[in-house]
């Protein structure tokens, strides 16, 4: 489920250690990607790395990735947020 405050999109994961990715979007790039929770170094990497990118770009690459036998994973949260924003815009 996504929402919007503000500027910032709220997605809440579901199948992760992290509870929640937020994010904003301006000019279609992605900017203030953080992850609530979750393994801190890995999530601030990701978020890290996909700053400036696009968000379709960002959303095909991380979709479908998965952590260890979970059929899911942290990026792919990422992923499933930026989808919803897609959906909305």
């Amino acid at each position: 489920m996504l929402r919007k405050e503000d500027t910032t999109y709220i997605h809440k994961n579901k199948g992760v250690c992290s509870s929640a990715v937020t994010f904003e979007v301006e000019d279609n790039k992605l900017k203030n990607v953080n992850f609530i929770g979750g393994c801190s170094g890995n999530t601030a990497g990701i978020g890290r790395l996909v700053e400036g990118m696009d968000v379709a770009d960002v959303m095909h690459r991380l979709e479908g990735t998965k952590c260890g036998v979970r059929p899911t994973s942290c990026p792919d949260q990422l992923a499933q947020a930026l989808k919803e924003y897609l959906e909305q815009v």
